[in-house]
């Protein structure tokens, strides 16, 4: 049998081209990821050494100034610190859901950031049920939490772990509630779609106005949901040491710590794209359509506009959240759980149904 040579290297180099082609589709699927897990990372160092210096100010005190300038490098080099330190692990607990229980708060919270549109057309995934699928998501959370304080065999963390998922249970259907009345106003679930609806008369078109019960609904469920103060009884270190955390050491315990973060991000995110208008301006594009739509400016410049007004107002967000856990007491567990079940519930319940009348009647 005759072998033309030619044939040969011309079926190689087509199987190299083959391979290169999806050598580099792989790449440009994984570039995106990338670009946002090294985003929302820059944006957790940022809140970190916001709240250092916030909750200075507050206290009349220096805060951070010796790590970098102004004290900016100080979460990286606790960050660092932490990466180093000794793993300890409970020698009758369970380690595997002891292993596990940060990763899965960590994990299932990092996935809700693929459905925020950060600017126009500048989003990961554009779902038809983008904000049902985070609150899906979000609820993973508390599972590791609850599987963290039972792994530790510790009393205090196991309670602290019960803590985190009454407190969620409780806070989530509110939450849910609100978000399900947005959707209504909205004619949709899709995030980008909750923004678009804003936009037409800009300032006076936000949620906002629109759902002012909503909103303060939203605000106070979603600090619960953070385990922020006043709301953080599932790591109150004068009654459980320190929660659900307490047997924790190193990256375990960073895990943890960038968790909570993590999850002031991403409801500061949603409160931007659900009730204040995402990454649209304050002026209404009806007096200049063509000076202040982001959307008619050229891809690059529009989106960098965009994400620069989604940060400010979600950074606003941020400064309330951090001005409050230096600024209220701590509740007590049953003034928690009735504050969810006896208050908030009703009143979503009853925002929902006002809702839902308004978009009927105005069929």
């Amino acid at each position: 049998m005759i072998i033309d040579i030619t044939e040969i290297e011309a079926i190689h180099s087509f199987s190299r081209l083959e391979s290169l082609k999806e050598t580099y589709g792989i790449i440009w699927m994984l570039l995106p990821i990338l670009i946002l897990v090294l985003g929302i990372t820059l944006g957790v160092l940022v809140i970190v050494w916001l709240e250092r210096e916030i909750s200075a100010g507050i206290q009349q005190r220096i805060g951070p100034e010796y790590a970098g300038p102004l004290g900016i490098l100080q979460a990286l080099a606790d960050g660092t610190k932490l990466l180093f330190k000794e793993n300890l692990l409970p020698s009758r607990g369970d380690t595997r859901l002891f292993s596990i229980g940060p990763s899965i708060a960590v994990i299932s919270i990092l996935l809700s950031y693929s459905i925020i549109p950060f600017s126009y057309r500048f989003i990961l995934a554009d779902l038809s049920i983008g904000v049902f699928l985070w609150i899906a998501i979000s609820s993973l959370a508390p599972v590791g939490l609850l599987m963290s304080g039972y792994g530790s065999n510790n009393k205090y963390s196991f309670l602290g772990g019960l803590r985190a998922a009454a407190q969620s249970i409780s806070y989530e259907i509110p939450l849910t509630l609100c978000v399900l009345s947005i959707s209504l106003l909205s004619n949709s679930l899709s995030t980008v779609d909750i923004v678009e609806t804003q936009s037409k008369y800009g300032f006076w078109g936000w949620n906002l106005w629109r759902q002012p019960i909503g909103f303060i609904i939203f605000l106070i469920s979603s600090l619960a949901e953070c385990e922020r103060l006043p709301f953080d009884l599932p790591e109150a270190e004068e009654e459980l040491v320190a929660g659900y955390q307490t047997e924790y050491s190193g990256i375990k315990f960073g895990l943890f710590y960038v968790a909570s973060y993590l999850n002031l991000l991403i409801s500061s995110l949603f409160v931007t794209v659900l009730y204040l208008g995402g990454w649209n301006l304050f002026i209404p594009n009806l007096l200049g359509p063509e000076l202040f739509d982001i959307n008619k400016k050229g891809k690059v410049f529009g989106t960098i506009i965009g994400v620069f007004i989604t940060l400010a107002k979600t950074y606003l967000f941020l400064f309330i959240s951090i001005a409050t856990r230096w600024t209220l007491p701590r509740l007590r567990m049953d003034q928690l759980l009735n504050l969810g079940w006896k208050f908030l519930l009703p009143i979503s319940l009853g925002n929902l149904l006002l809702t839902t009348s308004f978009q009927l009647l105005s069929l």
